[in-house]
């Protein structure tokens, strides 16, 4: 896989980082200040969650028949799209244009074409990673994508903050029109690499969700997924409660979410790639940090204690995700890298999809108790991993 290639492709998945970290930046306390509930304002994020695991193990398959290149592209598109159409009601709505009551609908809209097309471009992009790697370089070659995605999420606060002052839908547009120039870049410069686009489809043998190679990995990645989602949709509002007197409130919400990516990032470079690490034991001990950051948290709702309990949690997340991913490839045959980079994309949404309903009515009891819940859910995950045969003997990297 030649520099240019990568590069696009990287710059395709950082592109969505941007817009992903600065939709959660912005839209829960505007939404809020504009009329709606923080129930409705989770309800947004998980319809398009769930329009996103629908959709993603389609487009991983897709991608396998129709090429990698083909299907990363329309996801940028798709993305691209979601954006302006997410914006745009808030738009119309802060001058009047747009009745309040159409706003919920409006939004759900907008947030739904991420999830449905939006969904298809990180399969294709892991799918295609798989294909030019080895076994030996997987677990790396998967984390740096995965870096390029939350570099993304970095500069998304920072760089849409900046966009911010010259007006709230500048933000919005800009990322847009990058994930249209991925989207040409990728068409451009990304060969056709999976050897099952010059197969006839009916000829490819399948895996299904439930196959004893894919199952353990998609439960354990849909707890994940649970905690990672109701902390990322509740940083807002927690913030905002707790130190709701802060004329900076907007800073702090975007410095926590700048704290998770860098030290997500900062953990799969030095445990993927500086020293690495086997796929078990960054699973294991990554949940471990995971337990221990929950309940910190939780315990001490204090402002730096929770910047603190944040960059313990990018760690653990930067050390369990690129192993999961790649533990998941590694059990999977090449004709089938496509299914399974789909199969763990509908996944990753059930977080999302849970949140308004699992922690979001804990999280308005006291915002302590989401954070137990989550240190509660990530120690069943460790009893899991040690019981479990298929986890427990996971395929070093």
């Amino acid at each position: 896989m030649s520099i240019s290639e990568s590069s696009w492709l990287k710059f395709g998945l950082f592109t969505v980082g941007l817009g992903q970290s600065f939709v959660f930046v912005l839209v829960p306390p505007l939404a809020r200040e504009l009329g709606l509930t923080e129930i409705q304002t989770s309800l947004i994020f998980a319809i398009s969650a769930l329009a996103w695991a629908t959709t993603s193990a389609f487009w991983g398959r897709a991608s396998d028949r129709y090429g990698r290149r083909n299907i990363a592209i329309l996801g940028l598109v798709g993305y691209a799209v979601s954006l302006i159409a997410l914006i745009t009601p808030l738009f119309l709505a802060e001058r009047n244009i747009l009745s309040i009551t159409l706003l919920f609908p409006a939004l759900v809209l907008g947030r739904l074409i991420n999830g449905l097309v939006g969904s298809a471009t990180r399969p294709a992009s892991f799918a295609y990673v798989a294909d030019v790697s080895s076994k030996n370089e997987r677990t790396l070659k998967f984390a740096r994508l995965e870096s390029s995605f939350l570099l993304g999420t970095v500069a998304g606060p920072l760089l849409g903050g900046f966009l911010f002052l010259i007006t709230k839908e500048t933000p919005f547009y800009v990322f847009s029109f990058f994930a249209f120039i991925a989207a040409v870049g990728i068409y451009t410069k990304l060969e056709p690499t999976n050897k099952n686009e010059s197969k006839n489809s009916n000829s490819i043998s399948k895996i299904r969700w439930y196959s004893n190679t894919v199952w353990p990995f998609l439960a354990f990645a849909a707890v994940l997924s649970l905690c990672q989602s109701s902390l990322l949709q509740s940083i807002g509002f927690y913030i905002t409660d707790l130190f709701g007197n802060s004329p900076d409130i907007l800073i702090m919400i975007s410095m926590t979410f700048a704290l998770l990516s860098i030290s997500t990032i900062f953990s799969q470079y030095i445990f993927t790639d500086a020293f690495p690490i086997d796929n078990y034991n960054l699973i294991f001990f990554g949940t471990i940090l995971l337990v221990f950051a929950y309940f910190t948290m939780a315990f001490y709702p204090r402002i730096s204690i929770y910047y603190l309990s944040i960059i313990i949690l990018g760690f653990g997340f930067g050390m369990t995700r690129p192993a999961l991913a790649s533990s998941l490839s590694l059990a999977q045959n090449p004709d089938n890298q496509g299914s399974a980079a789909g199969y763990l994309g509908s996944v990753i949404p059930i977080g999302h999809m849970t949140t308004p309903f699992i922690a979001m009515p804990i999280y308005s009891i006291n915002p302590s108790y989401l954070y137990y819940f989550s240190s509660i859910l990530c120690i069943g995950l460790i009893l899991f991993i040690i019981l479990h045969p298929v986890i427990r003997h996971i395929e070093s990297k």
